[in-house]
């Protein structure tokens, strides 16, 4: 597919600097008049601009967001790799909002399908949605992890937008959602019924006081996500006011950095989306540069990549067998040689239908090995196998 018909080129101005470095801006391929659409085959990253803001709620402005973040990612230095990255400019919006969620969905595809890793700048979180769908058209069953002070389930009855598109997501036939995972909700926007909805689903929530506590909680939750979803109003008002939803609380700008970075060197993820930024609303430019900072974490981090996945054959893991007083089968543990990072076995994998296989090793941490050394079953544990069964 020529992915080129849905974009407008980019302005070249963006792109000059005076000092003998080379800045992500130098070195990133674009769409340009003078020298075309870049060639997807020469790309590891792809920053798609998508000015889109029909699904918004109370943010009007954010469909300036596209431009208004370059500005800030094309000054910062490249990072110690060999950068392979394009942007392909900004999606040319449809008549409706379905025909910008069908272009985006088409591309999105087309790019994974070239182990290509699309950056979407929004424009509203909607477009999640389309981002979702661009896994259906491999029939990919995946994980969504969200940064989110909600839920954005809406009601079932509305239309879609910034917030009811999980919903949409949900409901929509036929489904390829496994598991949902919100991390940093505020419970003060979230009513108890919501709560109860995504338990019952055996999705994963986290509140933000406790990944606070613990940062690298969150690591395991995006290294076992396809697809990022960041609502820049997850993130403080003070650190980031350029949102009308934005509220006092929320993560910290270095800690929104660290989250990017730890999606970014997720092996399993492969697209990701940051939205609902409003620069009509920023002050100085504060959050578009760091939007633009948590970018260039998640570039860095998607650059040392360690395409680690344990398999019984594969020498670079430690196995660890630990068996619980009321529980019939061994639980299974690895641990990286590389990395010292864990996973764990959910069941064994000839009871699994094939559709699930991407889905019974679930990443984890020390802490849930520690857990069952104690006689205990982690949560973790017992949420994918619930999903499984």
């Amino acid at each position: 597919m020529d992915i080129s018909i849905y974009f407008n080129t980019l302005d070249v101005d963006w792109f000059s600097f005076d000092e003998d470095r080379p800045r992500l801006g130098d070195v990133a391929q674009k769409n340009l008049k003078d020298t075309g659409f870049p060639d997807i085959a020469d790309l590891d990253i792809a920053i798609i601009g998508v000015p889109e803001e029909r699904g918004c709620v109370s943010n009007a402005g954010c469909h300036e967001a596209p431009d208004a973040i370059r500005k800030f990612l094309y000054r910062l230095f490249p990072g110690d790799y060999k950068a392979r990255i394009g942007d392909l400019g900004n999606l040319i919006s449809g008549d409706t909002l379905q025909d910008t969620y069908f272009a985006l969905s088409a591309v999105v595809s087309t790019l994974i399908d070239h182990r290509v890793i699309p950056i979407i700048l929004g424009g509203s979180q909607d477009l999640t949605y389309a981002n979702y769908r661009a896994y259906e058209t491999n029939g990919q069953i995946i994980n969504i992890a969200a940064v989110d002070a909600k839920f954005d389930l809406g009601n079932t009855h509305q239309d879609i937008n910034a917030q009811s598109y999980l919903s949409k997501i949900i409901l929509h036939q036929p489904n390829y959602l496994f598991n949902y995972t919100n991390i940093g909700y505020q419970s003060y926007f979230v009513d108890l019924e919501a709560v109860e909805l995504m338990n019952n689903l055996y999705f994963d929530i986290f509140r933000l006081g406790d990944v606070r506590e613990n940062l690298r909680s969150a690591e395991p939750l995006m290294r076992n996500a396809d697809m990022l979803s960041f609502d820049i109003s997850a993130i403080r008002q003070p650190d980031a006011p350029g949102n009308n939803n934005a509220s006092p609380n929320g993560f910290y700008g270095e800690e929104a950095c660290q989250l990017a970075w730890y999606a970014g060197i997720s092996e399993k993820l492969t697209s990701a989306g940051f939205y609902e930024y409003n620069p009509t609303l920023d002050v100085n430019g504060q959050t578009a540069h760091l939007i633009a900072q948590m970018i260039w974490y998640f570039i860095e981090g998607a650059y040392h990549r360690r395409n680690e996945f344990p398999q019984e054959s594969n020498d670079n893991f430690i196995k660890y067998r630990v068996q619980l007083d009321d529980f019939a089968d061994d639980l299974l543990f690895y641990k990286s040689k590389q990395s010292d990072r864990w996973w764990m076995q959910v069941m064994n994998p000839e009871n699994i239908q094939l559709k699930y296989e991407r889905h019974y090793v679930v990443p984890c941490t020390f802490e849930d090995y520690k857990k069952a050394t104690s006689d205990e079953l982690p949560d973790r544990w017992w949420q994918a196998y619930k999903k499984l069964m």
